[in-house]
């Protein structure tokens, strides 16, 4: 299919009011501050819009288009991304864009029978409705057995909806043709490994695999109890750490929450690797940055101790994330959760693409490491893969 016939194929289903939903990522310059667009249609005032949330580093911002004025924004869009994702209520696109617009064009069946949603001012949708009573929620703790989410627990609630969000987000990027391997490093007591099965293998319908892997032996038989007593015969927990598990070649998606200091590095190298198409890393405790930093340009900051132990956890994971860029991967810093639930608040997301660094990335990582007098333990463990002197 050529560029424009594409182009005006999908804009015709969009205006004719069969979008469910549509993702454009994958932007075209690097100094495009957008990383994603999400498209949904809306009814504001009883009138037809299409809502674009656009999806920066660490905000989200959103423009409401009537549909009569949407089409000089489409064209935008396909100027400056690559990528598209489509759901309409009879079929599912997937768009992949060459530098010179050569188009690689997927299309399948919507078997979802999905409705347009157009309700616009209404109560936060969560990926696991409230008031449905789910299983392994019900085990954790997180509801009651009649399915409502415990006052003291909704905080964990909305954790659970905000992971599985990113979750969501993942699909695209995994293997359609295998079994889905994931790997849980330090899963402790594994709300979010069980919402990750629950929602790829009981509301997605995937064939996965997913271990969990912890130190602590007691939580871990108390979970390998509840995945037995859930039929989650997929899923299993396993006593280790990142460093004793080598049982693996080859792993798809790979989640560590909370792995403190430089064990998070690890995973993320373990991650890379096994050549893993996703890495959701929730990082805690960085203390290896904060023992070497020597920038005396920061010394205002950095004699008050709390501002430098701050600084350093934000430095240490831009640079894991800019080690990720510079070895072929997509890596943003996302927000987890809110900051007043927590501050290890920060969600280093990251996808393979198998891009190649330019000199202007690897002279921007030496310079910013240069000057904070860093030597970053991940890029030690990722040396072979980075072409840096």
């Amino acid at each position: 299919m050529e560029f424009n016939e594409m182009k005006d194929s999908v804009l015709k289903q969009i205006l004719s009011k069969q979008l469910i939903q549509a993702t454009i990522s994958q932007p075209r310059a690097k100094s495009n501050e957008i990383k994603r667009i999400k498209l949904k249609p809306i009814e504001i005032k009883n009138m037809y819009h299409i809502q674009l949330e656009y999806q920066y580093e660490r905000i989200l911002k959103h423009e409401n288009i009537r549909i009569e004025e949407f089409s000089s924004a489409w064209e935008k869009l396909l100027d400056d991304f690559r990528q598209i994702h489509v759901d309409f209520i009879e079929e599912k696109i997937q768009i992949q864009l060459s530098k010179k617009n050569k188009v690689m064009y997927k299309t399948e069946k919507n078997t979802s029978l999905k409705q347009v949603d157009l309700s616009h001012n209404r109560k936060k949708n969560y990926l696991l409705d409230e008031h449905t009573p789910y299983p392994f929620l019900i085990r954790l703790g997180v509801q009651t057995s009649e399915g409502k989410v415990k006052k003291q627990k909704y905080d964990k609630f909305k954790q659970i909806n905000r992971f599985i969000e990113f979750i969501d987000d993942t699909l695209a990027y995994l293997p359609k043709d295998k079994t889905v391997r994931i790997l849980d490093f330090g899963s402790g007591k594994s709300y979010l490994t069980f919402a990750l099965y629950h929602y790829l293998k009981i509301e997605k319908g995937l064939d996965i695999r997913v271990t969990g892997l912890d130190l602590k032996k007691e939580v871990i038989e108390e979970c390998s109890q509840i995945a037995k007593d859930l039929d989650y015969d997929d899923l299993e927990f396993l006593v280790g750490d990142i460093n004793d598990y080598n049982d693996e070649t080859a792993v798809d998606m790979v989640v560590t929450l909370h792995a403190c200091d430089v064990a998070t590095d690890m995973a993320l190298a373990r991650a890379v690797k096994w050549n893993a198409s996703v890495i959701l890393s929730v990082p805690c405790c960085q203390h290896e940055l904060n023992r070497q930093l020597d920038a005396p340009g920061l010394n205002i900051m950095l004699k008050h101790g709390l501002i430098k132990e701050r600084f350093s956890a934000l430095a240490t994971d831009s640079i894991r994330a800019e080690i990720l860029n510079l070895v072929g991967y997509e890596a943003q810093l996302v927000e987890f959760i809110d900051i007043e639930n927590t501050p290890k608040n920060i969600l280093i997301r990251a996808y393979k693409t198998g891009g190649k660094p330019t000199h202007e990335q690897i002279e921007g990582y030496e310079q910013f490491k240069e000057m904070l007098n860093a030597q970053p333990f991940l890029e030690n463990e990722l040396k072979e893969y980075l072409n840096i002197d």
